[in-house]
């Protein structure tokens, strides 16, 4: 029995078992139950599993501390947490293998409150830790964030003279990183004098879920000098990180690599290009990935779905999302993020309240605050200002300043400045530190020519040292990101850009291009507002875009906050006599990292040259 189960034949552990039980000559004890349990973990079959836990309570067997970590492993692995504290409660006698399976259990399934009390237990009882322990209670810390914990459990390691091999250290670099201590993460990885693939993908995923994407990529680099080949998670973590830095071409380097070393197949390699794709700005790539995938998970369709709300196209979302319920498929929280997006950027006023209000909670979906956000950003795309109000006010969820500061953009775009201006008061009580309502408070008091205000706005933010992030544009080209202000004279060619756009910009005025000079919220002179206008950051980036490569290479530019109405309708055309070299034009902001955004984002696919703008969650 023991050599099948080592081999990995469970079920013939319970052939031989069953076939033992008949004779009356043998009598199972406590080690061949234990062999048993653990087939029966191995293959899932709770109702044997049951069964025989009943022969040995009925027999005593259960209290030996083999029979008893057997059935704590067991239970746990059957996902029934219960049953395996009440077997851990109930029999006497726990040594460090009952409390390992039950903490690694609650862990599992996320009872951590459960966990730190079982932990708490075993500290007062003594038990002596061993590497198992340490591992599994560094990663209760990471699941809890809570690094005063993770502290003291690293100091207690520490003293023990237990080893920290490459499975302790891992777990301490991800315990690190989850907690954002990535100097802590890198300092634990570099005492490590053995690495393999495991404790470099994790320092990499430590610097990656800390923002740092381009010390991720680095150490990728130092890694394959080391000699170590990545396996698909790595390749998730590099995949993730290029998108957190738009780096396209990166991203189809890092393509190369998986199709090469054999992981395309892979499904989270596949989700992850499917995510990088369409953060990069490049959907079809991330379609086609989605379409060649061989096998697709929840967050397949998640990260597809997404990706289309993402760049405004709700009609292929709303599509794909239909074929993922026609497949069986169920759709999560995060499946309803983009769903309601996408009905936001239709206009389905009437489809978005049915998904909130009806269909989540027919699939066992409780709806949360990025959905009700979602609401918010629906009603006021349409322009049902007083709605969305009421329904910020009446919906009993703790909103926070991005569902409030949605509708105050609204405002602003829809040109209802008294209606902003009393929002933006509300607001700014919640958080009298938002940058973002400072910004959109006095646009919409210079929209309204209200120079005493914006000047009363700026003389707030200054007062309260509250900085605007200045607006800026960035083109990738032949590997080298070239970043643009406002105006800028930095770059080494501006005489040629500051040209091109001249050249653009008369050639587009036949076209029916008047500067929208009232986007300029500034109190000079006409002709300076046109001045003004010409040389924002986006149009600075597409001039050079168009300067440096081929006639039919898909340009695309990034910026990290909203365009304005006068470039909008300038790129619209630009797109026109270009013959549509602009796929898309794309925000990073931090929708990117919490599912709901900001920014303003531009579909330039059609032949019209016509644009889809739409609001996200958080337009600044």
């Amino acid at each position: 029995m023991a050599g099948y189960l080592q081999t990995g034949f469970p079920l013939q552990v319970l052939k031989l078992f069953k076939q033992m039980s008949f004779l009356d000559s043998l009598r199972p004890n406590e080690y061949i139950f234990a062999v048993v349990f653990s087939a029966c973990s191995d293959s899932g079959k709770t109702i044997e599993g049951r069964q025989c836990h009943g022969y040995v309570f009925k027999s005593g067997l259960v209290f030996h501390q083999y029979i008893k970590n057997a059935l704590i492993n067991m239970y746990s692995k059957f996902l029934d947490v219960e049953g395996a504290i009440r077997i851990f409660s109930l029999v006497p006698g726990n040594d460090v293998f009952s409390y390992n399976s039950v903490l690694n259990g609650l862990l599992e399934q996320g009872f951590l409150n459960e966990g730190v009390d079982v932990l708490e237990r075993m500290m007062g009882e003594s038990v002596e830790w061993d590497s198992v322990t340490y591992v599994t209670v560094f990663g209760l810390c990471a699941c809890l964030k809570d690094l005063k914990l993770g502290l003291q459990v690293h100091s207690r390691i520490l003293k023990s003279g237990v080893e920290l091999d490459v499975f302790v250290t891992s777990a301490i670099i991800n315990m690190y990183g989850k907690c954002g201590e990535v100097f802590n993460a890198k300092k634990a990885f570099d005492g490590l004098k053995v690495r393999n693939v495991v404790v470099w993908t994790g320092i990499m995923a430590a610097y990656f879920q800390n923002g740092c994407f381009e010390e991720a990529l680095n150490l990728f680099s130092e890694m394959k000098l080391d000699g170590i080949s990545p396996n698909e998670f790595t390749f998730a973590v590099m995949l993730n990180s290029t998108s957190g830095l738009s780096a396209l071409g990166h991203g189809d380097v890092l393509y190369g690599e998986i199709a090469k070393s054999g992981f395309k197949d892979h499904v989270i390699v596949g989700n992850a290009l499917i995510n990088m794709y369409a953060k990069c700005g490049d959907i079809e790539a991330a379609s086609k990935v989605f379409s060649d995938m061989m096998y697709r998970d929840i967050i397949t369709w998640n990260v597809m779905i997404c990706g289309y709300s993402h760049h405004g196209l709700g009609k292929e979302a709303m599509t794909l999302f239909r074929d993922m319920l026609a497949l069986g498929e169920y759709p999560n929280y995060v499946t309803f993020v983009g769903v309601l997006s996408a009905c936001s950027h239709l206009g389905l006023v009437k489809e978005g309240l049915y998904y909130l209000n009806q269909f989540m909670r027919q699939v066992g979906v409780e709806p949360g605050l990025e959905h009700h956000t979602c609401i918010v950003g629906l009603l006021c795309k349409a322009g049902l200002l007083d709605e969305a109000e009421k329904f910020l006010r009446s919906i009993p969820v703790k909103w926070d300043v991005i569902a409030w500061r949605t509708l105050l953009s609204a405002c602003h775009v829809h040109r209802n400045y008294g209606f902003g201006r009393r929002i933006a008061e509300f607001v700014l009580e919640m958080d009298p530190n938002d940058v973002g309502t400072y910004t959109l408070l006095s646009n919409i008091y210079a929209k309204a020519k209200r120079w005493d205000g914006v000047l009363k706005i700026r003389k707030l933010m200054r007062e309260r040292n509250i900085k605007k992030e200045p607006g800026v544009s960035w083109i990738e080209l032949r590997n080298v990101t070239h970043v643009f202000v406002s105006e800028d004279c930095q770059h080494p060619e501006s005489n040629q850009i500051y040209e091109k756009v001249k050249e653009l910009l008369a050639r587009i005025k036949p076209l029916g291009y008047v500067p929208d000079v009232a986007a300029v919220l500034h109190d000079v002179e006409e002709e300076q507002k046109e001045d003004y206008l010409s040389y924002h950051s986006e149009k600075l980036a597409i001039a050079y875009g168009l300067m440096q490569t081929p006639l039919e290479a898909p340009i695309r530019v990034f910026k990290n906050l909203r365009m304005c109405d006068d470039c909008h309708s300038a790129v619209k055309l630009i797109s026109k006599i270009t013959g549509n070299r602009f796929p898309d034009y794309m925000p990073l902001d931090e929708w990117r990292r919490k599912l709901r955004g900001h920014g303003f984002h531009i579909n330039l696919k059609d032949s019209q040259g016509s644009l889809s703008p739409f609001f996200y969650l958080d337009s600044v």
